[in-house]
């Protein structure tokens, strides 16, 4: 099983997103959790564009990365997908053999209506399921030793 970490911001949306796909798609072969630089709020615009495809991501916590890093957990693929700025400040997990940065928009910085924020997040969302299906068909077959 490989064992991924998709970081953001607040674990609030990107990182949440992400972990829905890829444990889902990628069930079997990989196991992902998400955290964040900071553990946040869940997003409620993030939580309805899921569930509009089939997602309940109603109920997830969000996490902190350190605490992660301190409790020593180890991942194969660490993803990035904050902005690179903030990339800058993530803990460098040692078992690591792959770290990606996805560098996307962050949702909560959406502006407008609900709606408005919804049909923003809509194309994040997309774009996160494409790039977790890409790192499936990328990875699936990596032995990491």
């Amino acid at each position: 099983m490989i064992k991924v970490l998709f970081i953001c911001n607040h674990n609030s949306a990107r990182s949440q997103l992400a972990e829905a796909f890829l444990n889902r798609l990628g069930r079997g072969k990989f196991v992902a959790e998400s955290a964040g630089l900071e553990a946040g709020k869940l997003n409620p615009i993030a939580v309805k564009a899921m569930a509009e495809i089939g997602y309940d991501i109603s109920k997830n916590k969000t996490k902190d990365v350190f605490d992660f890093f301190k409790q020593g957990k180890r991942y194969e693929i660490v993803v990035k997908v904050c902005d690179a700025l903030n990339g800058q400040r993530c803990p460098i997990f040692p078992s690591t053999k792959v770290t990606l940065n996805w560098d996307l928009p962050d949702p909560s910085a959406l502006p407008g209506t609900e709606e408005e924020k919804l049909k923003a997040i809509r194309p994040i969302r997309d774009f996160i399921l494409t790039r977790v299906e890409s790192l499936i068909r990328d990875y699936q077959n990596m032995k990491f030793i």
